[in-house]
């Protein structure tokens, strides 16, 4: 693996589209480059959480969108769209308080972006497949 980020969703309507669509739209510029992997996490009761993963399978820029994605992007302060060549779910979601990252400064919106290296990635999802079910979608 050669690393990742996180990306913290914030509605539960982007959340449904991201399993639906296997898309989702960032706002944080990062090198979204095809096979990183992508920590999905969301605010649950237990805290902020991890709700799956994919791997990139490519990014589409603004300016290759269909005009009605370029739309909604720059409205949005969108910069293109990731597309999920794998994604899965955890089941039940696994909380960052129970992974490495409970030592991490970074807490609630500043892990929206925040960069992973292989190891910490590795280990979360060791982690994950201790604690949760985790369904390809």
């Amino acid at each position: 693996m050669r690393g990742g980020y996180i990306l913290r969703i914030t509605r539960e309507e982007w959340l449904r589209q991201v399993f639906e669509l296997k898309k989702y739209y960032p706002g944080v510029r990062r090198a979204w480059t095809p096979g990183l992997t992508v920590l999905l996490a969301k605010k649950m009761e237990a805290g902020d959480s991890f709700v799956g993963y994919g791997t990139i399978g490519d990014f589409v820029k603004l300016e290759n969108l269909s005009e009605d994605e370029r739309s909604m992007c720059r409205k949005m302060g969108w910069r293109g769209a990731i597309i999920f060549e794998n994604l899965f779910k955890f089941d039940p979601p696994l909380p960052i308080k129970e992974t490495l990252l409970r030592y991490s400064k970074a807490k609630g919106k500043y892990l929206h972006g925040f960069s992973l290296l292989s190891e910490e990635v590795d280990s979360i999802l060791n982690r994950a497949e201790e604690l949760c079910k985790i369904y390809k979608v």
